[in-house]
């Protein structure tokens, strides 16, 4: 995922559990927070319960959330089902022949991106450094990059390592 940093980000465009298509270039001057999502992985449910906060704080200032479900075993009625009880309110668009998963780089869900107002990737990793050994996170780094693309400054520490569950059919090189 590293070798993304300061690229502009893949564009795609994917269906979404609403019915509607989702196209990252639609969202292009916006800061935007690109998450690999599942709806059974436990730390995506963990990672959901910051975002729906998140996305309270970041809205009002021009940042977008998107969720891409990259699971190809889950299908689209079950995502709902988990995003509707997650209180989730952002857009999740189904990626279900993980090509987009695949042009990121991800194995893991969640995975994290920030991407800038120019559509240049800023940061690639984890939203926190929480692992299986140390479950309480000492440092945030999905908010030091938002906050950082948004003063416009350099992302402290521009990519980390997730922690989460694989994606069948994706592995890590």
């Amino acid at each position: 995922m590293s070798e993304l940093i300061d690229r502009f980000a893949p564009d795609f465009t994917l269906p979404t559990v609403a019915g509607t298509r989702f196209s990252l270039s639609d969202w292009r001057g916006q800061p935007i927070v690109l998450a690999f999502w599942s709806a059974t992985c436990a730390w995506s449910r963990r990672a959901d319960v910051m975002l729906v906060y998140r996305q309270l704080k970041w809205t009002p200032r021009g940042v977008r959330i998107v969720a891409v479900a990259s699971h190809p075993d889950e299908p689209a009625k079950q995502i709902l089902l988990e995003a509707e009880t997650r209180g989730l309110k952002f857009p999740i668009a189904l990626d279900a022949t993980q090509s987009v998963a695949r042009q990121y780089g991800v194995t893991i869900a969640p995975s994290f991106f920030v991407v800038d107002a120019l559509g240049l990737i800023r940061y690639a990793g984890a939203a926190d450094d929480a692992t299986p050994e140390q479950p309480r996170p000492t440092r945030m780094y999905l908010d030091d990059a938002v906050n950082a693309v948004l003063e416009s400054q350099y992302v402290p520490v521009p990519t980390s390592p997730p922690s989460g569950c694989p994606f069948p059919g994706l592995s890590r090189d």
